[in-house]
């Protein structure tokens, strides 16, 4: 039997297939992240073989250290892991892995909501009907725009950055112009995509979808200079990780009106939906903006298939086998 530590309640699909399998399952608090002082108290108390984390925890050195000899590997409830030191726990030889795929159509549709929202001013209106200013049909009232034939830009080609692709060009009848670390000439005969540079690929775009994991070169990869090429007229939504986007500077274009408008559900300092305290208010102001709390993959069976797959990598390490979702050593 193995000792597993979960940082936080998650759905209960894993942790019955933990459990099934004769391992010891220990929970972290269900109200809240632990700070990482509580982290590492709780990883030296159990000293578990494994550890089931999320996306909110900063497994660094000193939570390999505090788990060593027994910590053995961390499962990250997430498809994404710059939350993980991938260099110490390469050092330690600790494996990490993640959840991809499963939570792929859920950020797509989620992203798709996001799109349809902005262009359509679905907040907006509804604040407008709730705040008993509706007065009738009015031909001027509220309007958005038209997704059939506009361009999007999709910024990551992955599985959530291609699903979010093939939904706008096959549902919506939307022009596709994407930018990754390489091309893809299937992709491009599929739904008849471009690639563009980066800069050009903004330029371009109507409605620009970022799909790209946190790096170093993809921090603040929408910064100033790249904000002012998006045309006055596009859109931007971020379903990827908020450090992507400058938001000092996300939040300049909006006021100045360089920009029509913005969908974020991650942000640079979550939980805080920004930075500063003077950002977090303007972001809160802004109409042409959309803020969700980090809940694209929020659906029952995203989540479910997620806490799984991290229970299936878990069991692979503990029995000898090779995880199905090792993540790359760190470079």
């Amino acid at each position: 039997m193995a000792t597993i530590f979960v940082t936080r309640r998650i759905p209960d699909a894993g942790v019955k297939l933990l459990t099934e399998h004769g391992h010891q399952v220990i929970l972290g608090r269900a109200d809240r992240a632990l700070i990482h002082e509580e982290l590492l108290d709780a990883v030296r108390a159990h000293q578990p073989e494994a550890l089931l984390c999320l996306l909110t925890d900063r497994i660094d050195d000193a939570v390999f250290a505090a788990g060593s000899p027994h910590l053995r590997m961390v499962a990250n409830y997430a498809a994404g892991f710059d939350n993980i030191d991938r260099a110490a726990a390469a050092s330690r030889g600790v494996f990490v892995t993640n959840t991809p795929d499963v939570l792929t159509d859920a950020v797509a549709e989620y992203t798709l909501a996001l799109i349809l929202a902005l262009v359509r001013r679905v907040c907006e209106a509804d604040r407008y009907a709730k705040s008993g200013r509706y007065r009738g049909w009015d031909p001027l009232l509220l309007l958005g725009g038209t997704l059939q034939g506009k361009t999007l830009g999709v910024v990551g080609l992955g599985r959530i950055g291609r699903s979010v692709a093939e939904r706008c060009a096959r549902g919506l009848g939307m022009r596709i112009r994407y930018h990754s670390t390489k091309t893809d000439a299937a992709f491009e005969q599929q739904l008849g995509a471009q690639f563009r540079a980066l800069d050009d690929l903004l330029a371009e775009s109507d409605i620009i979808s970022l799909h790209v994991p946190l790096t170093l070169d993809t921090y603040h990869l929408i910064n100033a200079a790249r904000l002012a090429r998006i045309r006055p007229t596009a859109y931007l939504v971020n379903t990827a990780r908020g450090p992507v986007v400058d938001e000092s500077a996300l939040i300049n274009a909006l006021e100045r009106g360089h920009l029509a408008g913005a969908a974020l559900d991650v942000f640079e300092c979550e939980p805080s939906l920004a930075c500063s305290v003077d950002d977090h208010l303007k972001l809160k102001v802004l109409p042409n903006v959309i803020l969700t709390p980090h809940i694209a993959s929020a659906t029952t069976e995203a989540r479910q298939a997620m806490s799984r797959v991290a229970a299936e990598n878990i069991l692979a390490v503990l029995e000898g086998r090779a995880p199905p979702n090792l993540v790359p050593i760190a470079p």
